[in-house]
């Protein structure tokens, strides 16, 4: 088993999950994550454990989960959970799957909006522009 993810400083806790020392702290302001008991005169330590779940956060967020969203899943965490984290992901699915539509429908708009613009002779009015401000 790898000991180098045991008894961490913060410091070396953020460099093992891929994080500054702030978003540790923000992520335990959140409680998304516990802050370990502070020996007397010693400093707080962290393990694998945490390590594993700040990983697991900035994860689940590159997927598009909000905060709140992620704090639901961590309580969920337990496998008694599992149909509501399914229907949080299927959720989360049809809001993406919504925005994809939206980017499409965005991106036709300005396929159209920029071929005008390479058409026109019109040094005078940009039919980009003119086309926007009749929007």
């Amino acid at each position: 088993m790898d000991s180098s993810l045991e008894n961490l400083t913060i410091g070396a806790f953020a460099r093992a999950a891929g994080v500054n020392v702030e978003t540790i702290r923000f992520y335990q302001r959140k409680k998304l994550l516990t802050e370990p008991v502070k020996p007397y005169g010693s400093i707080r330590r962290y393990g694998r454990a945490e390590v594993t779940r700040v990983r697991f956060i900035k994860s689940v967020q590159r997927l598009g989960f909000s905060l709140d969203e992620i704090g639901e899943l961590l309580v969920l965490d337990d496998g008694a959970g599992c149909r509501e984290a399914r229907l949080q992901a299927e959720q989360k699915l049809a809001d993406v799957r919504a925005r994809c539509a939206d980017l499409k429908r965005i991106e036709t708009v300005l396929v159209g909006l920029v071929a005008e613009c390479v058409a026109t002779s019109d040094p005078v009015r940009c039919p980009l522009i003119a086309s926007l401000e009749r929007s």
